[in-house]
């Protein structure tokens, strides 16, 4: 099952087909290259700890992370509860599935909608792609979505919400070019209600994270939506490219410590060899990941499965 923020929808099927498809250059980025180091490799030594170490980062697993992943190991070689190098694959994905479960947490239940959902990012993440993808997504579970075209700094952006609301079949509430974008989301808010509309996804300026200004706008639209529909914003989504890397990171905490960020999307995760920045992540900044890019169909946009997606890298 997934959690969304009307209750539980029942999992595709395929997903781990799919996820398997979407991570197959963070597989051979890891696990192949785990593998290699591993192969016909009996004792656990120092030499292959620092290659163990060069692997996990290579892979952006993150230095904490692969700090703590070694430390276990060498832990449980001192107490003689794992004496073969072999074991140590299995050691790996244990450890870091338990990181992504441990910031796995759902998002809160929504009893009267609109639900909504600011979408945060900077420049060329893929923000608006992604606002279209779950704009589908919300449809395909039978839930009405409205768009609002809040980035009114950039013309383009309004533009290019618009060809996702075509895509779509899903409207968007606009206005001209610098315009308020408060001003914006208080229609799009007051016309989701008359409607009865079950989703607001809301388009947001791509903000630089020290552009305080910029910050200082998205603050004023949080307060606009709380004031339009009580505990609004019910989701605020930080979408990164996950091909930036550790980037990537710096990006999130950023973007946690001055909007609120209740949830993360990772876009581009097919383009990349360092899927492991997910890990990384997650164990930085405690936060969930909501949904993974994998392609650029309007379907590519999978809910986050803690279990599958470490399934999807380490299982053949």
């Amino acid at each position: 099952m997934i959690q969304t923020l009307f209750g539980s929808v029942e999992q595709e099927p395929s997903l781990l087909e799919r996820l398997k498809s979407g991570v197959a250059k963070t597989r051979a980025g890891l696990v192949s290259r785990l593998e290699e180091t591993l192969a016909g490799r009996k004792e656990i030594d120092a030499d292959l700890l620092d290659e163990l170490e060069y692997t996990l980062i290579s892979a952006d697993i993150g230095v904490r992370t692969t700090t703590e992943i070694l430390e276990r190991i060498r832990q449980r070689v001192d107490r003689h509860l794992v004496g073969d190098a072999a074991e140590l694959r299995g050691l790996i994905e244990e450890h870091l599935l338990e990181i992504l479960e441990a910031s796995d947490h759902a998002p809160p239940l929504v009893k009267e909608p609109p639900a909504v959902v600011l979408v945060v990012g900077v420049n060329g993440a893929g923000k608006t792609t992604t606002i279209g993808k779950l704009a589908q997504r919300y449809k395909a579970e039978g839930r009405g979505v409205l768009l609002c075209a809040a980035d009114t700094f950039r013309a383009a952006a309004i533009d290019q919400l618009e060809v996702w609301g075509q895509r779509t079949g899903v409207e968007v509430i606009r206005q001209k070019p610098g315009a308020d974008p408060s001003a914006v989301l208080f229609d799009a808010l007051h016309s989701a209600r008359a409607r009865k509309v079950d989703y607001v996804i809301v388009d947001t300026a791509g903000r630089l994270q020290t552009k305080a200004n910029l910050m200082a706008e998205l603050e004023k639209m949080r307060r606009t939506a709380g004031r339009v529909v009580p505990g609004a914003p019910h989701e605020v989504l930080l979408v990164l490219d996950a091909v930036t890397g550790q980037n990537g990171l710096e990006q999130a905490r950023k973007f946690t410590e001055s909007s609120g960020v209740t949830g993360l999307v990772l876009a581009k995760l097919d383009g990349t060899a360092k899927g492991g920045i997910v890990v990384a992540i997650a164990r930085e900044l405690n936060l969930p990941i909501r949904y993974i890019g994998i392609g650029e169909q309007v379907g590519d946009l999978l809910p986050f499965d803690a279990a599958k997606y470490i399934q999807s890298i380490f299982e053949p």
